[in-house]
């Protein structure tokens, strides 16, 4: 099983990063999927959630309107397009698989985002 996470960098205050979660090693399209990030010296916080069939998504109050996920079953990938960054968005984005059913999740290794001038 692999979450592989890509996309992420430094980007300037209101630039615009899209990132990419490929999924591999299990039924993709039977599992809720979701976005995480972890800024240094905090916990860890829910971004961004959508369900298996990508009909549902829910947002932190924090990027509502400013993030939004999707995703595509034909190619196991889940995206977290991010517009409007600011300062408080810089932290570690993991990429986050659960299978509401029975409980089975995975998580990606993480990849960073700054944003900063």
């Amino acid at each position: 099983v692999q979450l592989v996470e890509s996309g992420g960098g430094l980007v300037q205050p209101g630039g615009s990063l899209r990132l990419s979660c490929a999924a591999s090693g299990f039924t993709f399209r039977r599992y809720a999927m979701r976005w995480y990030r972890q800024a240094p010296g905090k916990v860890r916080e829910l971004v961004a959630d959508i369900n298996s069939a990508g009909g549902s998504t829910n947002y932190a109050d924090s990027v509502k309107g400013r993030f939004t996920i999707s995703r595509d079953n034909a190619k196991n990938t889940v995206y977290l397009q991010m517009s409007n960054l600011k300062p408080e968005d810089t932290a570690v984005y993991f990429c986050y698989a659960l299978r509401v059913v029975n409980g089975y999740d995975y998580w990606g290794q993480g990849t960073q985002v700054t944003v900063s001038s």
